[in-house]
């Protein structure tokens, strides 16, 4: 019988024959192996983040969160980095080659946003350590709170709403609180990438001539034109470029004085992009009607900073990607950068050195 029994299996051929055989005839599926998990590394968060992200990265390493509501200053950031693997930072965070000298087994740097000024890429490229961000998620969430500065400052909100709050409302008085008309005015776009498109969209749906230069690609309705031009023919200029050696404090005294008298400023980009010093003066001389900033030198403003008692101007502190679902979203695409650079992988968003 047993010969006969290792005829039949024979016929079945493979491991499912020697499965069959060695369990009398019953079906038989080896286990697979399980997987080999990677060794735990050290990680350093420099913040507490939104969601459930970093449940999934304690999951797989040891993970040191900073817990204040305030950043870490620069030496507490130096020493935790220096015996970390991971390093996962926002954009208030200075990584320099000075801090980077001192990190022997760092190997990846996820930054907790779009913008990565923060990081010297080439000192991390130097030294091997891979650099991520996290695009595309606040794209939406930026491009509304930028049309909300924008509707705000033309249509002096924060005035109006003062005004009820220290009993000032009278009456319905015809003359009080004239803003600028939004519909079918022009808009200047500076630069033209993911969250200025999007920015264009609103702006179409409220039929406004769109303009733009920098970077990015236009369209029938979005008209490129040179950056004099742009603030020659603009009711509002809305900046959307990165912060590099060129577009540092690009919006000069020189700038805004060839904006039109009323025309409204709007930033959500990086602060720098702006001198403040000569936005301060622009706005005393009515030189322009107004300017909205989500982003400023330094970060934030001393309550003293004379900006903040300069009229006709709206200051909002860096809420630009501030929706539930935006932060959360930047979050997992940080862990996720993180988790990918520990296992050797390639980052889903890795940013490149330019050359």
């Amino acid at each position: 019988m047993f010969g006969g029994h290792m005829v039949g299996a024979r016929r079945l051929g493979g491991a499912q024959a020697r499965g069959r055989a060695c369990s009398g005839g019953r079906s038989y599926t080896r286990p697979k192996p399980a997987r080999m998990r990677l060794p735990m590394a050290r990680c350093f968060v420099t913040r507490v983040l939104p969601g459930p992200a970093l449940d999934r990265l304690r999951d797989r390493h040891e993970v040191d969160v900073w817990p204040d509501r305030l950043p870490p200053p620069y030496q507490e950031l130096a020493a935790r980095a220096a015996g970390v693997e991971g390093l996962l930072t926002t954009l208030t965070d200075r990584v320099d080659a000075a801090l980077l000298e001192h990190c022997p087994d760092l190997r990846v740097i996820s930054n907790y946003a779009v913008g990565y000024d923060n990081i010297d890429l080439h000192a991390a490229a130097g030294r091997g350590i891979v650099v991520g961000n996290t695009p595309d998620v606040l794209t939406e969430a930026t491009a509304d709170l930028t049309f909300a500065l924008l509707l705000a400052a033309a249509r002096k909100l924060p005035e109006a709403i003062e005004s009820v709050r220290e009993g000032d409302w009278l009456t319905w008085e015809p003359g009080r609180y004239l803003g600028q008309a939004v519909a079918g005015a022009t808009l200047g776009i500076v630069g033209l990438g993911r969250i200025g498109t999007a920015v264009a969209q609103r702006a179409l749906g409220f039929e406004m001539t769109v303009l733009y230069t920098g970077g990015g690609q236009g369209s029938e309705a979005v008209r490129r034109v040179s950056f004099d031009t742009l603030l020659e023919e603009s009711d509002f200029v809305t900046l959307h470029c990165p912060l590099t050696a060129a577009t540092y404090h690009l919006f000069d005294a020189d700038a805004l004085r060839r904006m039109r008298s009323s025309a409204i400023l709007i930033n959500t980009a990086r602060g720098p992009i702006i001198d403040q010093e000569a936005l301060r003066d622009a706005l005393l001389a009515g030189e322009i009607a107004g300017a909205a900033l989500d982003v400023t030198e330094p970060e934030p403003l001393p309550p003293d900073d004379p900006l903040l008692s300069t009229p006709n101007l709206i200051v909002v502190p860096h809420i630009g990607s501030a929706t539930r679902v935006a932060r959360e979203d930047m979050a997992d695409l940080a862990v996720e950068n993180l988790l990918a650079g520990l296992d050797g992988r390639p980052l889903p968003h890795q940013v490149g050195v330019a050359v």
